[in-house]
């Protein structure tokens, strides 16, 4: 298939350059090679890129999650009066979601803030914690049949942890959040993990919206608990390359979208449902799983790519409302709490343009 793309450039070029021989224009030949010499000189980079990057080398990845245990070590900069079960700066990542999540879930904000959200985490593993690779995600399609066999869940050294312990006999987990109860049934593990480098990790945030919550039940007291998963093959079918097809390329709009991504059993909470356990189940808390960023790394570049797939309909739109704000705008500030300032509508609104400059390889 190269060599037959090759040939047709090819053929395209001598056919170019031959009618600009015929009008006797030799500059516009030139520049349409100089032109062709770009482009070719893009193909390269985004290939080289796409080597280096597209799988992260093993010594990447286990430098990535070096640097989030680092921040699950470092003090936590939020009052203790406003989240008495805070620990470390994790935590602050993790109760930044706790109290946005009435907002950001289920409204016209919920691209763009979790886009800026994955953002700082980043930042934050690169400035206080010194990690210098790429940011991973978490292709679902790579791996929908059967998650627990892909590198993520694997429980090696440089995966993000293995499955939970599997705990026969087990009920389901009723949730609550965003007003919207459902039974997630048991499925392959529902205990601690297992091995991994998250063995030691120790969560100390919620539940928020499942029992046994503690203190207020808000999911700010302090919980100490292990951090468990119970990886779900019926949610991960719910992530294969047909449904991904299905998303990008049957929603025309903005709200249509990201209504079909955070529907019942779409892409979004499939994903997290896949994840499961504890917090993974829990709409506020589940950024207290490490996977949650790389979850929510796949979101945004299925985001990335529906938007370039029409740039000038799809840049500077917004719809709907974040309750119980009046209509977004492209000036409605987005809130991160002690994590960053706000940011408008408006910045977040492209990879490569604000405070950003990313692709996805």
């Amino acid at each position: 298939m190269k060599s037959i793309t090759h040939l047709l450039c090819l053929i395209l070029f001598y056919v170019v350059g031959i009618c600009a021989l015929v009008t006797g224009d030799p500059q516009a030949a030139a520049s349409k090679q100089i032109k062709d010499w770009q482009n070719q000189y893009n193909q390269y980079i985004f290939k080289t890129l796409a080597n280096r990057t597209g799988s992260l080398r093993t010594q990447q990845r286990i430098d990535y999650t070096k640097a989030v245990q680092c921040l699950q070590k470092k003090p936590n900069l939020i009052s203790k009066l406003r989240v008495p079960g805070a620990r470390t700066r994790f935590d602050d990542v993790i109760a930044t979601h706790i109290f946005q999540s009435p907002y950001i879930h289920f409204s016209g904000i919920f691209l763009h803030w979790h886009r800026y959200y994955t953002y700082i985490y980043d930042r934050l593993l690169r400035t206080e914690c010194g990690y210098t690779g790429p940011q991973p995600y978490w292709d679902w399609t790579l791996s929908y049949k059967d998650p627990r066999k892909s590198k993520i869940f694997d429980g090696s050294v440089d995966s993000m942890g293995s499955n939970g312990a599997y705990i026969p006999g087990r009920n389901g987990t009723l949730t609550t959040a965003f007003g919207r109860n459902r039974t997630i049934p048991a499925a392959t593990g529902g205990g601690c993990v297992t091995s991994g480098p998250f063995l030691n990790y120790t969560v100390n945030l919620g539940p928020a919206n499942y029992e046994p919550r503690v203190g207020s039940g808000n999911g700010l007291d302090y919980n100490p608990r292990c951090l468990s998963r119970d990886v779900s093959l019926v949610f991960a079918n719910n992530t294969k390359p047909t449904d991904v097809v299905a998303l990008i390329g049957s929603n025309p709009t903005l709200e249509a979208f990201s209504g079909f991504f955070e529907t019942r059993d779409g892409l979004h909470a499939s994903g997290h449902f896949t994840i499961g356990g504890d917090p993974g189940n829990d709409g506020y808390v589940s950024a207290g799983d490490p996977i949650f960023y790389l979850h929510h790394g796949q979101v945004d570049r299925m985001w990335t790519i529906w938007q370039a797939l029409d740039p000038k309909t799809r840049f500077g739109n917004v719809f709907g409302t974040s309750p119980p704000s009046p209509n977004v705008t492209l000036d409605y500030n987005l809130q991160y709490e002690v994590l960053a300032p706000p940011q408008s509508m408006r910045s977040v609104d492209s990879t490569i343009d604000g405070p950003f400059c990313y692709i996805y390889v």
